[in-house]
């Protein structure tokens, strides 16, 4: 374990990587309550929805739990796990060591109800969006973690890796 991660508590998550017919991914906008942008503002950021898991659960159930809880869609099927991020995360006003998984969602629509997300996060919520692969890759947006566009392309492709591929947070 690192130092810098070995006082932070450990946060066991799970989080979706959804998609629609139309093979956009959805992400949730965030505000640092930590970092600063390069023009002094608090940093956003975009990331996947999912969260914590609950005592008793695995991350399955938690995945389903979240995705009802923060995009209206307790229907989703949960897919197989595609990757894993562990180490210190500092972006959210809790910092942790995250121990993330995440897991194939694809949706048979692009419906999400968003009225509940931002009770249920501790950092202020910008809101959610569809992006396409293309879309992504020539913002100048930070999506975490890392890596993560290049996955969802592969995904996209039909590719799905024999064991979760290995992700980090950005620098």
């Amino acid at each position: 374990m690192s130092p810098s991660s070995a006082s932070l508590p450990v946060r066991h998550i799970a989080r979706a990587i959804v998609l629609d017919p139309a093979d956009r991914i959805l992400l949730i906008a965030y505000s640092s309550v930590h970092a600063r942008g390069p023009d002094g503002a608090p940093l956003r950021f975009w990331f996947l929805p999912g969260g914590g898991l609950e005592p008793g659960e695995d991350h399955v159930t938690a995945c389903r739990r979240e995705l009802g809880e923060e995009i209206g869609r307790e229907d989703a099927e949960i897919g197989p796990q595609v990757a894993a991020c562990d180490g210190p995360f500092h972006l959210f006003r809790q910092s942790r060591d995250a121990r993330e998984r995440y897991f194939l969602v694809r949706l048979p629509d692009d419906r999400v109800d968003t009225s509940r997300l931002a009770e249920t996060e501790d950092n202020p919520v910008f809101g959610t969006r569809w992006w396409s692969i293309p879309e992504l890759r020539a913002a100048a947006e930070r999506v975490e973690p890392a890596g993560l566009t290049d996955l969802a392309a592969r995904l996209i492709a039909g590719t799905i890796p024999a064991e979760p591929v290995v992700l980090t947070w950005n620098p």
